[in-house]
């Protein structure tokens, strides 16, 4: 657990970090960032799970995931990276919020089941368990800055 602090805290500290607490549009410009990979990979994602769950039946599948797929990994590459950096500045409280780690536990379902389905095929069960844990981690990462450890 030493070892997490004092990752935690040199986290905290390095300039990325401090640039990011002391400057006035830094922090605010990585959120909007932030928020716009999340409207990405949800914005992709969900279409993909409708059509999965019946909607559009008359909509080719493959043909849309040939379209949404790299627009929704685009979304995930941009929302982890500004998410670490947005992170970086209360890693030691946002570490110790159980809110968190269900948020990284539902991230790390959602990014399962999308490799799943991408080896597999997209049933209605898996894009069930996708819209869910989508937006709950949607959900768990809005709390974050409302909730207390």
């Amino acid at each position: 657990m030493e070892l997490l602090a004092d990752s935690l805290a040199g986290l905290e500290g390095s300039w990325f970090a401090q640039a990011l607490r002391t400057s006035r549009w830094g922090y605010p410009a990585l959120n909007i960032a932030h928020l716009l990979g999340i409207a990405l990979l949800f914005g992709s994602i969900v279409p993909l799970d409708l059509r999965a769950l019946g909607l559009w039946g008359t909509v080719d599948l493959a043909a849309l995931a040939g379209v949404l797929v790299p627009a929704a990994i685009a979304g995930l590459v941009l929302a982890v990276a500004t998410g670490f950096g947005l992170f970086s500045v209360r890693a030691s409280e946002y570490a110790s919020m159980p809110l968190f780690w269900g948020k990284l536990c539902l991230l790390g379902l959602g990014a399962a089941n999308a490799i799943l389905v991408r080896r597999r095929s997209h049933t209605a069960a898996a894009a069930l368990v996708s819209i869910l844990a989508w937006t709950g981690a949607i959900a768990a990462g809005r709390l974050l800055g409302y909730c207390g450890s």
